[in-house]
């Protein structure tokens, strides 16, 4: 059974970038469908930003179209969350708070981030919802 998981943009935007790494493999893991990937209308919108600018575009080994095709697939396999409730758990970056939304609203076992200190310490403890780095779930951690 493959994990319920909320890719955040900064994981996406590395397997954009790099041609190789763990960011790469978590977004493999979830087009294969091992990972089940989550989105909303917030994540979708600042995938949609962030990749777009150029500053990412020249980074990136892709062509736009490639770029395009990429987040298409991608979205292709995740899950549209409704969010319906806001939490506001008061993490380190208030404008991630969407990310923990977005995992309790569907049920997500994982928050996958390279921005680790944004999401940890929160006022408000899920203890069923993990957050890792890619290589740390990669590993099974």
């Amino acid at each position: 059974m493959s994990k319920i998981v909320v890719v955040d943009t900064s994981v996406i935007i590395s397997a954009l970038i790099g041609v190789r790494g763990p960011s790469r493999d978590v977004l493999r893991r979830c087009l294969k469908g091992e990972y089940n990937p989550l989105i909303s209308n917030a994540l979708f919108q600042e995938l949609e930003d962030v990749s777009q600018r150029s500053r990412i575009r020249k980074k990136c080994p892709l062509s736009d179209t490639g770029i395009r095709e990429l987040l298409n697939a991608f979205y292709s396999v995740c899950h549209w969350i409704p969010i319906y409730y806001l939490w506001r758990p008061n993490i380190t970056d208030e404008a991630d708070n969407f990310l923990i939304e977005l995992g309790l609203a569907g049920n997500a076992t994982h928050i996958i981030t390279n921005n680790i200190s944004d999401l940890k310490d929160s006022e408000l403890n899920f203890p069923e919802l993990t957050i890792l780095k890619p290589e740390q779930m990669l590993r099974g951690e």
